[in-house]
């Protein structure tokens, strides 16, 4: 399969092929929405943390003697049922939200959601970006000479390099609604999360080499 080739003043210089293996797989939804679950708890942080009545500061002392007073019998006042005391089930920081998924079947997730994006001419592919310097205005003019020519180009794009390069990095970093990525690192989150996928030419073979060996097998 083939798709448009631009260069970076937006112009359609020709075609390029496309791996069908990567760029035409069938959808399946349960398996997007397991592998987006998937990473989203394991980007989770346990950070919320309430303390039980052991943790709770104070408290040693029995408030008064068990038997004669009238009153209820209690040995802390750092007990759940008072004030001040500790948290009965409360969150806590230890907890463990990860959760297991398949490599082939992450893999061919990440696939269908690019095939997805191949699907509804919203995967542009740029033969090369060229920056004097790390200038973010000159990248800027770049992503709007490609809006004018791509109908479904949105608002927010995932831009993929075969390599780091210092200038575009730095000339993309300070765009909100642009988030830069080696095409080593692609994950199934950004992918979605972007309105278009612009990526250099030269990432192409980089997710070949990489994520086919991690496909299922047909």
């Amino acid at each position: 399969m083939k798709t448009s080739l631009y260069n970076q003043k937006g112009e359609i210089i020709g075609d390029v092929e496309l791996n069908a293996k990567i760029f035409d797989v069938k959808p399946s939804m349960h398996l997007l929405a397991e592998a987006v679950r998937v990473q989203q708890n394991n980007a989770r942080q346990g950070s919320s943390h309430t303390k039980t009545r052991g943790e709770v500061s104070g408290g040693g002392k029995k408030p008064w003697k068990q038997k004669g007073t009238g009153r209820a019998r209690v040995g802390s006042i750092r007990s759940p049922i008072w004030r001040h005391g500790g948290i009965t089930f409360g969150p806590r920081s230890n907890q463990n939200w990860e959760l297991k998924i398949n490599k082939k079947a992450k893999t061919k997730a990440l696939f269908m959601s690019l095939s997805d994006k191949v699907k509804n001419n919203q995967f542009i592919v740029i033969d090369q970006i060229e920056l004097a310097a790390p200038k973010t205005k000159d990248f800027v003019a770049v992503m709007k000479a490609l809006q004018k020519e791509v109908k479904d180009f949105g608002k927010k794009q995932l831009f993929l390099m075969p390599k780091a390069s210092d200038n575009l990095m730095r000339a993309s970093r300070n765009i909100p609604s642009v988030t830069a990525s080696l095409a080593s690192s692609l994950n199934i989150l950004d992918v979605m999360k972007a309105d278009s996928v612009v990526i250099l030419k030269d990432s192409l073979p980089v997710i070949e080499k990489i994520y086919l060996k991690q496909a299922v097998k047909k």
